[in-house]
């Protein structure tokens, strides 16, 4: 299915997601990806979740 996607055919997708979202915003939206890949995967496995703590100084 993707054995014709190329170098060129991925600039061209880059080049796309840098005019829907501007270049500010990429960061944010990989992050945000990213983290729900993980969670998703997660949760599938029957993972418990982790909490983070914040500490008051």
């Amino acid at each position: 299915m993707f054995e014709s996607i190329g170098f060129p055919e991925l600039l061209v997708i880059g080049a796309v997601a840098v005019l829907l979202f501007g270049t500010k915003k990429l960061p944010e939206l990989g992050k945000g990806i990213g983290e729900g890949i993980k969670n998703f995967k997660s949760a599938i496995k029957g993972e418990p979740e982790k909490t983070q703590e914040i500490e008051k100084v």
